[in-house]
């Protein structure tokens, strides 16, 4: 399936201003072997894409209050006088609910490899701040974000739950879960020196 841009600022995935990952699609492939990815969960994601669709701005509403809850979190939303960038809050957004949509609908190829990359780096100095033109900490520790995937994963649980239950559910949960690891494996290379990651 294959899913077209949307107008979102800042959502340039397939563009050729995205970074390059200098991971092979061979090493992506082992990656998700790693993980357990299977071309039955990408099936499952694709089978039940209505509840993300429907409920993906709900989910990272539910997430980012988890984030607003935590002084230690929210700071990497501050800008230089100490206060919530609402501005970067809200240019954030429609990219992290796309990005929901983007796990259940997306192709595991170079176009998306590399998509990965560019939101790895857009939590690094290298890129946070660039996309949005904001003042907010050039860094999202990596501890945070490996962190908070319990965060994103059961977290996510309610939303398949008003629809699924039984097998089904245990099958959506489970590909979800993979996909979000694998995303984060990813977005973590950035962080890494080359010879470590």
């Amino acid at each position: 399936m294959r899913e077209a841009n949307v107008n979102i600022a800042g959502y340039d995935y397939g563009q050729p201003s995205v970074a390059r990952s200098p991971l092979s699609i061979e090493e992506l492939r082992e990656l998700e072997q790693t993980v357990g990815w299977s071309d039955a969960d990408a099936e499952t994601l694709r089978r039940h894409v209505d509840i993300f669709r429907r409920h993906a701005e709900e989910m990272v509403d539910a997430w980012r209050a988890v984030i607003a809850a935590q002084p230690h979190l929210i700071k990497w939303f501050f800008g230089p006088d100490g206060s919530r960038d609402a501005e970067y809050a809200a240019k954030v957004k429609p990219r992290f609910v796309r990005w929901v949509v983007d796990v259940a609908t997306r192709t595991h190829d170079r176009a998306w490899l590399d998509y990965q990359e560019e939101i790895g780096l857009r939590h690094t100095p290298a890129k946070k701040n660039v996309t949005d033109h904001r003042h907010t900490p050039d860094l999202v520790p990596l501890r945070y974000i490996l962190a908070f995937v319990p965060v994103v994963t059961i977290g996510s649980r309610p939303f398949f739950a008003r629809y699924l239950d039984g097998e089904e559910l245990h099958q959506l949960e489970d590909a979800w879960s993979k996909a979000v690891q694998l995303h984060v494996t990813l977005w973590a290379r950035p962080y890494a020196r080359e010879a470590m990651w």
